[in-house]
């Protein structure tokens, strides 16, 4: 029972009292007052705090506990039934009984069983006052059974049919959870296809060929038990039609096929439930679960309405891939006819169910204790609610009211018992029993008739303090019954304070209206009833209000700058108060910007978030004021709000909003944005822009949209967020208004057309049912157009057609309103084969030794089965391959793009044997090769000599090696060898011409002069003229008896006046070179031509490339190192750098890109070797240091 303070704040007159307590005690009579100390004394009938639940499943592999916990005083006595009979549980040594309570605990795990204790089983609390019953508590064990074995034959169907996988679960308690796994516990995957019924069913659409496996095994797991029980393995075989040859379908019985419908494509049918409508009855609060799986091919898809209304937003969910509704918390207003909806591209089928929602009793009224003294009247009331109707039965004390004690206080009437002038005999507890066909509900209220003297349960002597001019309110809390009359006297001496000045509350307390300050004082609370009277004093003391004297002011500041608050307080001297700040009702920021220094609040480096209301709050013990200051801060406009949707029409709407805050600067101009929560739930487009002064537009719409709008406000800062969506306005469906863009038709095998194009989004559509119309003929024929209808894809294949033939295409986008305008006509062709002829009368025509052009026939066009994308040359050489050594001869491939019929085949090797064919290519690849052609490159000039070395150096004579050339690019005729002397002033002298025979690596130079750097050119020859070039230098030996004599002479290095005067000569060098430099910065010249032609060698002039005469010599790098060989290693052996000539060089890799007339696309870009000082290069002159080295 709940024990509660009497309500308070009604005021009273004197003469409505009495009416107003018969009223309350109908109602409730006399409420118990929450005190621990005063309860221990009052009697009080059962009541059941605690019980097991109504259908009580156990675990048999534990202990079973029915609880049954109460309380009443004194405390109440337990008895049990079971099965409608007395339980006697002192007589099963197994059950016992909790002390202090009547929970009973069987002890089964010791021995005994579960199944032995199965029952229904109720509980009875019992003292002086009454008895209290429970619910039956319906005991049950858990079961987790085992399957029944059974022989599972293998499953062979067709690819394409339907297929229901049966689990059949055994019974349960509760009911098993059913999954499938396969035999390694990994769930099977589930989709549109393929998916779990509610019944526990694998159903499959339409079977596939990677449906096939032996392990289909079903699950049924028991929570209760913690125990998973496995049906046996179901082997399923997926032929294809073009697996079952005769052979085969000749040893196949029809029990082995399963089922007979065809794998071709058809209409959805459903495979459960049956029929076109069916029945379903469910209980209020329960979940709905309705289910529709259908087969069909290609694979239907489920769609649910209900006819006679809408489905429930926030309660509806859908379920395995749409096959399964469900309804939540159901309620009568969701009975009805619900239809599924299946469909596929061949058609679409319908299947109703009508859902009535059934209830089992539930409370409108449950009885309420009732609490009554002597002679007093009262009323418990019961009632319920039901589909059916529920009816209610009163019990008295666990017994039938009917064959129950009679008492001559109650009368019932229905649903009502009424107590008229009621005894302490009267005490009882009393069961409402409400119960239909689906279940009960059983409430025990009692009746308590008390007799008891006024007790005043607040504090003797309590302190009230109140703020002047408030309302004091000085409490009495008191108990009795009957129920006791209140008086409140003031001081010591006088009469009882009235109702002109005061307020007497029914729960006693007094209050003052408006207490001011000779309010103050001592206040007695009297309270009688005619068993006696009770009085206790409380104190009462007036403070002075509170007040702000200085209250902050409204403040508008820039971002960055720094605002202060002030805030004031007076106060009563007896009370210490405390002051807090709050921005926009919540604490300040933690940030260190906020600072409060006594009466002020300052905000520094103000920012566009600390725009808001900042309040100052002084509090007390006993009140609070405050005051508030709005801080405005120049920012980014508040969203608009009050979005409204008003003149709905099929194809516009007009929205209209209020402007939130501006922050300090106008509107310019308001956005606004449309989701389409159908087709792109949750993505926001834009819609259209007005004017800041405007708050209203009028919106354009597409069919078959689920619009919702949103509003945001720009400013010369920025923009707003955005406002709260819209209500949702649902535009009716039409026929598309646009049909797919980017048609293509191109072939992907040589016997096909693949038409593609790119869908419509669903903003698009104009309504539901969204499809294409394919259609497609031969250009050059008389053929019909063919046409067919598919799903919302994005390609179509059309299979056997000829090669390459250009086709007319046409989509047309279509749905369940209608179709899409007349599609435009586009060209493409069907798939592509390899070509199948050769070009012909291939001949070549040597240009010179490293370039060559290649002259054919074109092919036929209608023989390139294909776009004709050009020609292929593959070209090789016989010698390379030799030289190599390798396994395959390795080809060079040029490809000309287009119809041209001739090109050039440059960076050819010179003196080489060549063979190479042609191909046409096309978009599938390359046609057969032509017959080889053979052609021959005439010689060409060698590669510079591979090394050049001298060995053997004398006083008069100096021995040359040398490596014949890397590439001869024809026969060796002679060698040529070049050589002058470089005296001690960096010049060069005469230049020695020298021919040696082809057949000669090594020749000796004599009558050379001693101590003495000569420079060496080199180069071989061919009938086609001189290769490049490879140079060096070198010294011949000093002579001995010379040195000697030197040797005897003053060394004059090591005299001081000759270490001056290399000294000075030094330091003025550095000043000429410094103003030279100067010169040279500011634009001065510097005679270098004077200096080039003091070391020109009279034999190497400039040249034309026709008569490989020589060019001018360059000083222009004598101080940097010698290139190709000027500088030798220690070793003295010059290697020549390679320049072989490839086609990379020409263009991107090996598949140069040549012009319509056959010259080269891409830039040759070859290492080309340097022009020596006769020929191609350039020789260097020697430096200075080298000079200076020759001589040391």
């Amino acid at each position: 029972m709940q024990l509660k303070i009497m309500p308070k704040k009604k005021r009273l007159s004197a003469g409505r009292v009495p009416l107003i307590l018969f009223l309350c005690q109908m109602i409730s009579a006399l409420d118990v007052p929450l005190d621990s100390k005063l309860l221990e004394d009052l009697v009080q009938p059962p009541t059941i705090i605690q019980q097991s639940p109504k259908d009580y499943i156990i675990d048999p592999r534990e202990n079973i506990v029915i609880q049954c916990e109460a309380k009443g005083k004194p405390p109440p006595s337990f008895s049990w039934t079971r099965n409608g009979t007395h339980f006697d549980i002192d007589k099963d040594p197994l059950v016992t009984m909790k002390t202090g309570s009547g929970t009973l605990v069987i002890n089964i795990m010791s021995e005994g069983k579960a199944e032995t204790y199965e029952g229904v089983y109720q509980c009875t609390a019992r003292n002086e006052r009454g008895a209290a019953i429970s619910n039956n508590i319906v005991v049950r064990p858990s079961r987790s059974p085992l399957w029944t074995k059974e022989k599972l034959e293998p499953i062979t169907l067709r690819s394409g049919q339907s297929l229901v996988l049966p689990c059949r679960p055994p019974i349960g308690l509760p009911p098993a959870i059913i999954f499938w796994m396969d035999n390694s516990f990994q769930r099977l995957p589930q989709s549109e296809r393929v998916s779990q019924g509610l019944n526990g069913d694998l159903y499959f659409s339409n079977v596939l060929p990677e449906d096939s496996r032996e392990d289909y095994i079903c699950y049924a797991r028991f929570n209760h038990t913690q125990t998973i029980q496995q049906k046996q393995p179901i082997s399923v075989k997926v032929i294809l039609v073009d697996e079952l040859n005769d052979t085969i379908a000749a040893n196949l019985s029809d029990t082995e096929v399963y089922g007979a419908k065809s794998n071709r494509e058809r209409p959805p049918t459903f495979l459960t439930p049956e029929g076109n409508a069916s029945n379903k009855e469910e209980l209020r609060g329960n979940v709905l679960s309705l289910e529709c799986i259908a087969e069909g091919l290609p694979t239907p898809i489920i769609y649910w309405i209900k006819e006679d209304g809408t489905l429930p937003i926030n309660r509806t969910f859908y379920r395995n891939f749409q096959k399964t509704l469900q309804i939540i918390q159901v309620s009568e207003a969701d009975s009805g006819k619900y239809q599924c909806i299946a469909k596929n591209a061949l058609g679409v089928i319908h299947h109703t169910i009508s859902v009535t929602v059934k209830a089992a009793p539930y409370w409108i009224m449950a009885p309420q204790n009732l609490v009554l003294s002597p002679g007093e009247d009262g009323a418990l009331i019961c009632r319920a609610n039901g589909n059916p109707k529920p009816r209610i039965s009163w019990l008295s004390n666990g017994v039938p009211i009917e064959i129950a004690p009679d008492d001559p206080s109650r009368k019932i009437s229905g649903d009502t018992i009424i107590f008229s002038s009621v005894q302490e005999r009267s005490s009882a507890v009393y069961q409402c029993n409400a119960s239909n066909e689906y279940g009960y509900l059983l409430g025990n209220a009692f009746v308590n008739v008390l007799a008891e003297p006024p007790r005043i349960l607040t504090s003797a002597n309590t302190l009230y303090q109140v703020i002047a001019n408030r309302p004091a309110l000085l409490d009495c809390a008191f108990f009795g019954s009957p129920l006791p009359t209140i008086e409140w006297f003031k001081g010591t001496k006088g009469s009882a304070l009235r109702e002109d000045t005061y307020v007497l509350h029914e729960n006693g307390t007094l209050e003052i209206p408006v207490a001011q300050k000779d309010s103050t004082g001592t206040y007695t609370c009297v309270a009688r009833n005619k068993l006696g009277m009770a009085k206790n004093e409380v104190h009462l003391e007036i403070k002075d209000p509170t007040r702000i004297i200085k209250q902050p002011e409204y403040a508008v500041v820039q971002r960055g700058s720094t605002v202060s608050f002030e805030c004031k307080v007076k106060h009563d001297h007896t009370l210490i108060p405390t002051v807090i700040w709050l921005k926009d009702n919540g604490e300040l920021p933690s940030d260190g910007r906020f600072t409060i220094d006594k009466d002020h609040l300052v905000v520094a480096d103000v920012s566009d978030n600390d725009g808001g209301t900042y309040t100052c709050v002084a509090n007390t013990t006993l009140d609070n004021v405050s005051a508030s200051a709005v801080l405005s801060v120049v920012d980014v406009p508040n969203p608009p709000f009050d979005l409204e949707l008003t003149d709905q029409l099929d194809k516009s709407v007009q929205l209209s909003w209020t402007p939130g805050d501006d922050n300090n600067s106008p509107i310019t101009k308001f956005i606004i944005e449309y989701e389409d929560a159908m087709h792109e739930a949750g993505l926001w487009r834009h819609q259209t822009e007005v004017p800041g002064t405007q708050t209203t537009a009028q919106l354009k719409l597409s069919p078959y949209v689920n619009y919702s709008f949103r509003v945001m406000a720009e400013n010369s800062l920025g923009r707003s967020l955005p406002s709260e969506a819209s209500e949702q306005y649902l535009t009716k469906a039409a026929e598309p208004d646009k049909n797919p863009m980017t048609v293509e038709g191109l072939g992907s095998e040589p016997d096909n057309l693949v038409i593609t194009w790119q869908p419509l989004n669903g903003f698009e559509s104009n309504g539901p049912g969204l499809q294409y119309k394919v259609s497609w003929r031969q250009k050059d024929g008389d053929d019909e157009w063919t046409s067919v209808v598919v799903a919302n894809v994005s390609k179509y294949i059309v299979s056997g057609t000829p090669t390459f033939v250009p086709y007319l295409i046409k989509v047309q986008a279509l749905n369940d309103v209608g179709f899409a305008p007349e599609p435009a006509v586009v060209m493409g062709h069907s798939g592509e084969d390899l070509p199948m002829v050769a070009p012909g009368n291939v001949h070549v025509t040597v240009v010179n030794s490293t370039l060559a052009e290649v002259h054919w026939d074109p092919v036929p066009l209608k023989s390139v089965r294909g776009h004709l994308q050009g020609y292929r040359i593959y070209y090789w050489t016989d010698q390379n391959s030799s030289k190599r050594n390798r396994r395959h001869i390795e080809k060079k491939i040029l490809t000309f793009q287009g119809s041209k019929t001739h090109g050039m085949l440059p960076g050819l090797e010179p003196f080489s044997h060549y063979t190479l064919n042609i191909r046409v290519i096309n978009g599938k690849g390359e046609g057969p090769a032509s017959p080889d052609r053979v052609f021959h490159t005439p010689e060409g000039v060698p590669s510079a000599p591979s090394s050049l070395k001298i060995v053997n150096p004398t006083l008069d004579s100096l021995t040359l090696e040398w490596d014949p050339p890397s590439h001869p690019n024809g026969i060796l005729t002679e060698y040529t060898l070049k050589y002058q002397p470089i005296n001690s002033t960096h010049e060069l002298g005469p230049l020695v011409d020298l021919k040696i025979p082809a057949n000669k690596t090594r020749w000796t130079l004599k009558n050379l002069n001693f101590s003495t750097r000569y420079k060496f050119y080199f180069y071989a020859q061919t009938s086609a003229g001189s290769g490049s070039q490879i140079t060096e230098e070198a010294v011949t030996t000093v002579d001995e008896g010379k040195m000697a004599m030197a040797s005897r002479q003053v060394d004059i290095a090591t005299q001081g006046w000759f270490i001056g005067l290399m000294c000075a000569v030094a330091l003025l060098i550095l000043i000429l070179l410094i103003v030279c430099f100067i010169r040279r910065n500011k634009g001065g010249k510097y005679p270098v031509k004077e200096k080039e032609d003091a070391h020109a060698d009279p034999e190497i002039q400039p040249m034309k490339e026709d008569d490989g005469t020589f060019g001018e010599y360059s000083d222009a790098e004598d101080h940097k190192p010698l290139k190709k060989g000027s500088r030798t290693p220690s070793d003295r052996t010059v290697k020549k750098e390679d320049s072989d000539d490839s086609l990379v060089d020409y263009g991107e890799g090996v598949n140069g890109q040549f012009n319509e007339d056959g010259s080269f696309i891409g830039q040759y870009s070859g290492k080309k070797e340097k022009e020596p000082a006769e020929g191609n290069e350039s020789s260097e002159a020697p430096s200075p240091v080298n000079a200076m080295n020759s001589f040391v």
